[in-house]
């Protein structure tokens, strides 16, 4: 059974919907980040799959393929890993290493996870997020805390979410004030 993990950039108060300018994609590859990316390196490869709702996949399809000049490797890894998409209305992902996956996320992301491979990572995509927590698949909870307080925005766990008790797995702080903390839901 591969691991299914939640990986998200959040605000000290739990945003993880970015509607101030707390997190700024092309600033991942300045000096500053250096040991936060080696972190997300780390990570990248032990997952072989990226599993995003469709809006997210289409604010990456329309935002990382375009970026010639990363030295984050962000743009590398996207283009490479194998990506599903969930959604109703798309028919064509329109991006290398893309799928479309069926109309029950929780059926197909829990068919994922019973497959071979590595871990699968789901990143982004809230609503989808808000279901697979909801549907009890989630493994790991990895959250970069980013040092702002936005004050408003969806959450990681929706209103009513209880989960009696996350395992502490690992904590470290970078340069830039981010924080990881990466919990076991079980």
């Amino acid at each position: 059974m591969r691991t299914l993990a939640i990986t998200q950039n959040i605000t000290v108060d739990g945003s993880i919907e970015m509607l101030t300018d707390w997190f700024d994609p092309a600033v991942q590859g300045d000096d500053s980040m250096g040991d936060l990316m080696a972190e997300s390196r780390r990570q990248d490869e032990q997952a072989d799959a990226l599993v995003l709702g469709r809006r997210t996949f289409e604010d990456f399809r329309g935002y990382w393929p375009r970026q010639t000049a990363d030295t984050s490797g962000i743009t590398a890894y996207l283009n490479r890993v194998q990506k599903y998409v969930v959604s109703t209305t798309l028919t064509e992902p329109g991006w290398e290493n893309s799928r479309i996956l069926g109309p029950d996320p929780v059926e197909a992301v829990a068919a994922l996870k019973a497959g071979e491979g590595k871990d699968v990572v789901v990143t982004g995509s809230i609503t989808l997020t808000h279901t697979l927590i909801a549907a009890g698949l989630v493994d790991e909870y990895r959250l970069f805390v980013y040092p702002a307080v936005q004050g408003r925005g969806r959450r990681l766990f929706p209103e009513g979410t209880v989960i009696p008790r996350l395992r502490l797995t690992d904590a470290r702080s970078f340069r830039s004030g981010v924080v990881y903390q990466r919990y076991a839901a079980s």
